[in-house]
């Protein structure tokens, strides 16, 4: 991060301001419940979104100077590929979506609360436990699938062209053969991401980068160079 900061912190910059306009946006349609979803839902589509830092740190390993220019044409190698894996994290993402709705629904009388009420109905009232415990597992759940499938995929379509069901292949493999690194390493995913969130988000201009790059050289050290 800190040999390409400018585009390191641009990068964590970006998630810091989309995450302030979705909550601008959420509230101004009355739906404010669906923000601990949503930002739940930002750790899914999450590799996708770091791609330009995967590509930052294959140009550094190359011994090349990153550019926003170079960055951005990284969608020009494998690009077709790349918008296939996007889209099963884009549908794991509303799919997720659509079952917090439907847990709110069931433990809520079909009427989310409203934001005034949000904090002491989801944490500090009798439907609290239940109602954490099976968002708990249905997000698990497909957490651990998307994660099963892309830790290492993304950066695999930037480095060898191949095509997305080999790249998703050799990330479930990956994270069969090195179950409890990868179990350790999904832990820290999701601790950095949430220091992030719960410090009113800005803590993602920090947390973005430094996890995007990281994930870059996992790859590397799990499935090794491609072309």
């Amino acid at each position: 991060m800190m040999a390409a900061p400018t585009i390191s912190f641009a990068y964590g910059a970006l998630a810091v301001i989309s995450s302030f306009v979705l909550v601008v946006g959420l509230s101004m349609l009355d739906m404010e419940y669906l923000l601990l979803p949503m930002a739940a839902g930002f750790m899914l589509v999450g590799p996708l979104l770091a791609v330009g830092l995967y590509e930052t740190s294959r140009l550094l390993e190359l011994g090349e100077r990153p550019s926003f220019g170079k960055v951005a044409a990284v969608y020009r190698r494998n690009g077709v590929q790349i918008a296939g894996i996007g889209l099963v994290l884009m549908l794991a993402m509303l799919a997720w979506i659509r079952i917090a709705f439907l847990i709110f629904a069931l433990f809520f009388s079909g009427e989310p609360p409203a934001l005034d009420h949000l904090v002491d109905r989801i944490f500090f009232s009798a439907e609290t436990i239940p109602f954490l415990l099976t968002g708990t597992l249905f997000g698990g759940v497909i957490a651990t699938a998307v994660f099963s499938i892309a830790v290492v995929s993304i950066p695999m379509l930037l480095d060898r062209d191949t095509d997305v069901f080999t790249a998703m292949a050799t990330s479930v493999a990956v994270v069969r053969a090195n179950i409890r690194p990868m179990i350790a390493w999904g832990f820290l995913i999701a601790l950095f991401m949430s220091a992030g969130m719960v410090t009113a988000f800005l803590g993602l201009a920090i947390a973005l980068p430094v996890i995007g790059h990281a994930s870059w050289h996992c790859y590397r050290d799990l499935v090794g160079p491609g072309r």
